[in-house]
């Protein structure tokens, strides 16, 4: 941990940048899809990537965990999955008189819970001691995780066949949501002439180490209390609009803020501007929103709410 903390903090950017780079030569066209996750890894948070099957979200998180190094390990949510499959179980061992833990495969720096609401909700809320606390307890012994750890889940609407909606405090623990959207045209057109199969599997660009020093550099971002209030203003907007049936809770909108920390450092910013939390108010807000009853489309119509309320609340001047 001392070398995290003596770790200079311009070897931290050069780090991040590297990353950036070699997750763009897989995830070609998606710089804004990149950055997004990035601001999530060096958030220390969690990242959710909804989209219809087929558009890159696994290949995302998997590049990403492939060029930052340390352990990857990637779950497939199904209908009988258990939580004892993420965490482990506890086995007793008869000739040592004594229970032995097996861990999951939870105890890995990058989780790809890959389709994660085709679990049902038991298997899904096994994930949030896990995500909250970055510890997981079996038979009432609390067990640490990896550091750094960051799940990045990937679900399909909810409209499709065999999935289960995530429950809203599991929401809440993923600091951004993001689409991935079709690949730009001459981008499909290479993937189908067979660029995937050619290209080999991305090396580790940086350490654990220069990962953990650029979470820490973030968050000693200053943040001046004016943009405190104004984030406090906007969070409280969501629990009073008439549009919305539930708002952001208060870890919803200290998720947002170390985002926005997040997305100032990668910028070599030492203070928090107002650009940073209105560009990431949507991906870090709207699917903690719960629309009122009604509409047909509820993560639109909730980032439709987001726009609104920060398009209406007053600025600091």
């Amino acid at each position: 941990m001392n070398s995290v903390l003596q770790a200079p903090r311009p070897e931290a950017h050069a780090a991040i940048a590297a990353v950036r780079r070699s997750v763009a030569e897989v995830i070609r066209g998606k710089d804004d899809v990149i950055d997004l996750a990035l601001v999530a890894l060096v958030s220390a948070g969690h990242l959710l990537i909804e989209d219809i099957p087929g558009v890159g979200k696994s290949t995302l998180a998997r590049t990403l965990a492939q060029v930052v190094g340390g352990e990857f390990r990637r779950i497939q949510f199904t209908s009988d999955l258990l939580p004892a499959d993420l965490v482990g179980v506890s086995v007793l061992r008869p000739s040592l008189d004594q229970s032995e833990f097996r861990p999951g495969p939870l105890f890995a720096n990058f989780v790809l819970a890959d389709e994660i609401n085709r679990a049902p909700p038991r298997t899904q809320s096994a994930l949030l001691e896990a995500m909250g606390e970055r510890t997981v307890s079996v038979d009432g012994t609390s067990h640490a995780l990896a550091v750094p750890f960051m799940v990045i889940a990937t679900q399909n609407p909810t409209e499709h066949y065999g999935t289960y909606p995530l429950p809203e405090s599991q929401r809440d623990r993923f600091t951004l949501r993001l689409e991935m959207g079709y690949a730009i045209a001459e981008v499909e057109a290479a993937l189908f002439g067979g660029a995937a199969e050619a290209a080999p599997a991305p090396e580790p660009v940086c350490t654990l180490d220069a990962i953990l020093a650029a979470q820490l550099g973030a968050q000693e971002v200053f943040v001046h209390p004016d943009l405190a209030a104004y984030a406090q203003r906007v969070v409280h907007a969501t629990r009073n609009h008439p549009g919305v049936r539930l708002g952001v809770s208060t870890r919803g909108g200290i998720a947002w803020m170390r985002a926005a920390k997040a997305r100032a450092w990668m910028d070599r910013r030492g203070q928090l501007g107002i650009d940073d939390l209105q560009d990431l108010a949507v991906p870090a807000l709207a699917h903690r929103l719960i629309a009122s009853a009604g509409t047909d489309d509820g993560v639109a119509v909730a980032a439709e709410r987001v726009r609104e309320i920060v398009a209406t609340t007053a600025v600091p001047r």
